[in-house]
Formats: C-alpha cells, structure tokens, sequence
C-alpha cells in the first residue's frame, strides 16, 4: 500500500510541526504545509492529497470550515477538522461540511493515524459506491434497449413463455392477456428474465437490478423466485444451479 499524501492547513507553525512529524512517523508524505485557507484554496488542487487536515480555526473563528466547504464542492478530497473548541454553534457548523472525523487539540498520535485511516477508508468506500451506482444505471440503460428490441410491432408488447407477455411502458405481465398481480419486486424481476431471454440472470444481477444492491443476498432473491414462481401458471422459470435463473427463448 503506497504512502498516503496529506496536506496540512494550521495557522499555529509549532502545531503544524508536530502535526508533520507525527505524520510522518506513521508512514504519510506530508506534501505541503499552509498557514491559512487563502493560501490552500490557491494550491490544494495543484497537490492532489489524499486528505487535508484543517484547522477548524484559522485566522477566523470559523475559517477553516469556510475551507473546508470550498473544497467539498470544488474538489472530490477528503478532510479532517484539528479542533480545540467545545463551542457548540462552531461544532454545529462544521458538522454541516460533512467531516470525514475530528481531531481534537492537543492531538495524540495513536488517534491520529486511526482518525486518518478510517477517514481514507470511509472516502474509498463512498467512492467505489458511486463508481457502482454510475455503472448500475449504465446496465439499466443497456437492459431497457435489450427489453424494447425484443419488441414484435411498434406496441411496447414482448412475449415470452407459452403465452405470456409484458407491457414494458407500464411494467405489467400478463398471461393469456388476463393481468397478473405481482408485486414491484417481482415484476422488476421477471422484466430482468425477459430482457435477457435464454441467458442466465445471475444472483448478483438481480441484488443490483431489483433491490439497487441495497442489503439484498442471494438469499433474498431465491425467496422473490418462490414467491413469483407461485403466482405464474406454468414454470417458466429454470434454475441455473448456483448461479441464477432464467427463462427458455
């Protein structure tokens, strides 16, 4: 793992010494050191750190907070507050910018570098999630246009089965044209079947098309399959042993 870079924004030089040399003795490349927000609101950008350690304040009660809101909406980096206030209504404000965690005056090392890793962490974290999030719409996308090219006439009408088929404008399955009454969970799953008509939907496809990946487990999906499979008059549905499921072409 390589060595994470910070940036340092203390007004008080013995503070930000100190700051320096705990970090650095935990393994960090403290890449630049400045002594007020003008001056890292000119030059954050320039470093690219992997966190900025701010003062909450700076030459300003409050100043470091104004920082740490510029770089919440002009740059995607994570930041940490060096606080040695108790004032509720600072507290209140700062909360507001959305911290990755609080340090707090005089600082101990050990904290340091555990406040540091988990704010790191939690960044990571929050960034593979909207990578997911970006790329799940991007399948959805990719799943509607599969769905509407298997489309017979100008009609939003796909057939599957032996006499099914589903209106994909309104999201509704039918058999022998009479409605069946799904919930929304499962009429997203059996859309998902019949986007991809004779291939396999796997478990991970449906946590992400069905519940957005939102705390469902493979689990959760083989319990949406009985409950369908139940309120479908023919099984139309096939397993794919450990892998999903999936509906004949």
């Amino acid at each position: 793992m390589y060595e994470k870079s910070v940036i340092i924004v203390e007004d008080d030089e013995i503070t930000a010494l100190n700051l320096k040399m705990s970090l650095k003795k935990h393994g960090y490349n403290v890449i630049a050191i400045f002594h007020d927000s003008a001056q890292a609101k000119k030059h954050i950008f320039d470093y690219k750190p992997d966190i900025v350690i701010i003062d909450i304040s700076l030459q300003e009660k409050d100043d470091g907070i104004t920082l740490a809101n510029f770089i919440k909406k002009e740059h995607s980096i994570p930041f940490i507050y060096l606080t040695s206030y108790s004032d509720d209504e600072i507290i209140s404000q700062a909360k507001l910018t959305e911290p990755y965690g609080y340090i707090v005056k005089p600082f101990d090392p050990a904290s340091l570098h555990a406040t540091i890793q988990m704010a790191v962490f939690k960044y990571e974290l929050e960034t593979q999630r909207k990578e997911n999030i970006a790329s799940l719409q991007l399948d959805k996308a990719n799943l509607e246009q599969s769905l509407s090219s298997k489309k017979v006439t100008d009609n939003p009408i796909v057939f599957f089965g032996d006499d099914y088929h589903i209106d994909i404008d309104i999201c509704e399955s039918y058999y022998n044209n009479q409605k069946i009454k799904l919930t929304k969970k499962e009429n997203a799953f059996l859309r998902l079947l019949v986007a991809q008509l004779g291939s396999v939907v796997s478990f991970e496809q449906a946590m992400n098309y069905v519940w957005d990946d939102h705390g469902a487990t493979e689990n959760s999906v083989r319990t949406l399959v009985w409950r369908l499979r139940s309120k479908l008059q023919t099984d139309i549905i096939k397993n794919a042993s450990g892998i999903g499921y999936y509906i004949e072409e």
